[in-house]
Parts: C-alpha cells; structure tokens; sequence
C-alpha cells in the first residue's frame, strides 16, 4: 500500500532562524510523542497545494505564503510505503492555534508546538521520522 504525504518546514517572519516544531500525540501508533514537522496525508484526489492549505488551516490555524517544493523521500513503513514531499513556506498572522477538534481516525492532530532549531529534529528523525530526515538532509547541503 503507497501513502502519498506533505510536511511542510514554516519561517516566520518574527523569529528567524527557526522553524515550527509539532509534538505528535503520545499515544501515536507510529512516532509517539516526537517533535518534528507538520505534515498531512493526501485525500483521493487532493493536490498537495491543496493538502498544505488543508494542513496550515484545519491543524495549525496559519495562512501560508511563499510556499515552495524542497525535496522528497520514500521509507518503508510496518503496513505502507510512505512517499512524502517536503515544502517551505512563511506564515502570516497570529501564532499557531492548534486545532481543538476531536481526533478523526487516520488524521495526527498536534499536542504542542513551539519556534525550534533544525537540529532539533535529530531526535526524531533518528527515530524514523521521514519528515525530519528530508529536511535535515536538505538543509545539510
């Protein structure tokens, strides 16, 4: 089974140099509790411009801007091939607003997020976190 995927690396304006980091829920099947990059999986259909602004809005509550492809990767996962492709945006507006919704099955809603380094996603990535390998790894060069 391929699972087609964004994640997607945010800027802000007001803190330069550092990125938005989300904590997956510890009860997460597959990375509890880790910090690394918001991402969302692609609806039949759905383009990933369309995923990315379904992300920023319904998960994090931001409007995204300068909204550009970086890189992509594949990781073999228990039940699923994941492909994903990693994006760079700027956000404008208030700070992130989690979304206070019950969690849907199949859709990681985030615990916390916070302005972070991208060193900081070396724990997750050596964690199997596909989402920070690509970005570390495409930052590196």
């Amino acid at each position: 089974m391929l699972k087609e995927s964004v994640a997607l690396l945010i800027r802000s304006p007001l803190h330069p140099g550092k990125v938005l980091l989300v904590q997956r829920p510890i009860g997460d099947p597959e990375l509890p509790g880790i910090w690394g990059l918001p991402a969302a999986s692609l609806r039949h259909g759905e383009s990933d411009h369309e995923a990315l602004e379904r992300l920023a809005q319904t998960k994090l509550g931001v409007q995204l801007s300068d909204v550009r492809f970086c890189c992509s990767g594949e990781q073999q996962r228990p039940s699923y091939l994941l492909r994903m492709r990693l994006y760079e945006a700027l956000f404008h507006g208030n700070e992130p607003q989690l979304s206070a919704h019950p969690p849907t099955p199949g859709i990681t809603l985030y615990q916390a997020w916070r302005w972070g380094l991208l060193r900081d996603l070396w724990d997750s990535a050596a964690a199997g976190s596909l989402c920070s390998q690509l970005a570390l790894h495409y930052y590196a060069r």
